[in-house]
């Protein structure tokens, strides 16, 4: 029979959870990776591709909401919806499979800051190198939000279900004195 202290410990909220067995863990990882290439290499066909027939067209924007605010006055609606939505799905799989390939980027902050970055060097890789493209802050924002979105709806759940949650050391630390000094006192 297996003792009190041999158990993992949960709390009445449940907030501690038992990890998957790793083959499930390392099988969730696996496709995870092997979507986030295959997103890697759609991302870099619609962003890194050259447009001449645009170049006359394009221009930076340093601005945050000018290019929002072109979106939304286009006279069709539908443009706007394509640009606007476009860039926010170009997100979601960041917030969805970051947190699941690296768990070290866990948490909204990092997996926001991460999407930032990448979205960033997207943007100027258009803006320097690709004909017809330019660098729109606007797109980094847009994709933020989709990984942000795919972070509160999904990534966080996958990340949690295929990695333990380290306990914290301050509650861990407590949290077994607690439980011997009843039993201390009944000796």
């Amino acid at each position: 029979m297996a003792s009190a202290a041999s158990r993992p410990r949960t709390t009445g909220s449940g907030s501690e959870r038992r990890p998957l067995p790793w083959p499930v863990r390392l099988l969730a990882m696996l496709c995870a990776f092997t979507f986030m290439v295959a997103f890697a290499v759609v991302l870099a066909r619609l962003t890194l591709q050259p447009s001449p027939a645009s170049e006359a067209l394009t221009h930076s924007n340093l601005q945050p909401g000018s290019s929002l605010k072109a979106y939304l006055d286009q006279p069709e609606l539908r443009d706007a919806f394509k640009q606007i939505g476009g860039n926010i799905l170009l997100g979601i799989p960041f917030g969805v499979l970051v947190p699941v390939v690296a768990p070290r980027t866990r948490g909204i902050l990092r997996v926001l800051l991460l999407t930032a970055l990448v979205m960033l060097l997207v943007e100027f890789a258009q803006g320097a190198l690709v004909t017809g493209r330019a660098f729109d802050i606007d797109d980094v924002i847009l994709n933020t939000t989709g990984a942000l979105i795919g972070y509160l709806l999904l990534g966080r759940r996958l990340s949690r279900a295929v990695h333990a949650r380290k306990p914290r050391s301050g509650r861990a630390a407590r949290k077994p004195s607690a439980e011997k000094k009843p039993s201390a006192g009944k000796a």
